[in-house]
């Protein structure tokens, strides 16, 4: 297990859908310790596996204290809405309002391929959310009204990373020719 690099705003990888997990093996166990590790070495309160060129429906997440993941999220949204400060450690140093569903119940796997039910509100709901649009190729700028992903792309035009060219290494997991 070990800390992985993890892509930036600019590399592809962060706008493609990840393929749904089907073998729940040796490395999807090392795939989601390597994504634990890194979240908690950033740190952040979750991160998808496509944040570390690894094309596959996963996540871990560290909200209030509890570590977990999901494989294969299916999302229940609330109708109630919650706006909120978001961040991404792909986006490092930019923290925006965005607005996202106040209550979750997520389905999946964990993974040893046993359902997981998670149900959320506020933070919990929100990393779920935002985790779960990593695994569609959507980011958090793509949630926000006109104005917020203004004031963002401006911040991220000036921002230290920008312009870096992504860093791509070959994944040490089975990607199934699903990573970059």
């Amino acid at each position: 297990m070990s800390i992985k690099p993890i892509r930036l705003f600019g590399d592809p990888v962060l706008r493609e859908k990840a393929q749904p997990v089907k073998d729940f093996d040796k490395e999807l166990r090392i795939l989601v310790k390597d994504l634990q590790d890194t979240m908690m070495e950033a740190p952040g309160a979750g991160l998808a596996a496509p944040q570390i060129g690894v094309g596959l429906r996963v996540f871990t997440y560290y909200v209030d204290g509890t570590l977990g993941h999901l494989i294969n999220p299916d999302l229940d949204l609330s109708e109630d809405l919650q706006d909120g400060e978001e961040g991404c450690l792909s986006f490092p140093g930019i923290y925006y309002d965005t607005p996202r569903a106040l209550r979750v119940v997520a389905k999946g796997f964990d993974e040893n391929g046993e359902p997981v039910t998670i149900e959320g509100s506020e933070l919990l709901s929100r990393a779920i959310q935002h985790e779960t649009d990593h695994l569609d190729g959507i980011l958090f700028i793509d949630r926000m009204d006109r104005d917020q992903r203004k004031l963002a792309l401006k911040a991220i035009r000036e921002a230290e990373w920008a312009g870096q060219a992504p860093v791509v290494k070959q994944s040490p997991h089975a990607t199934f020719g699903r990573a970059l």
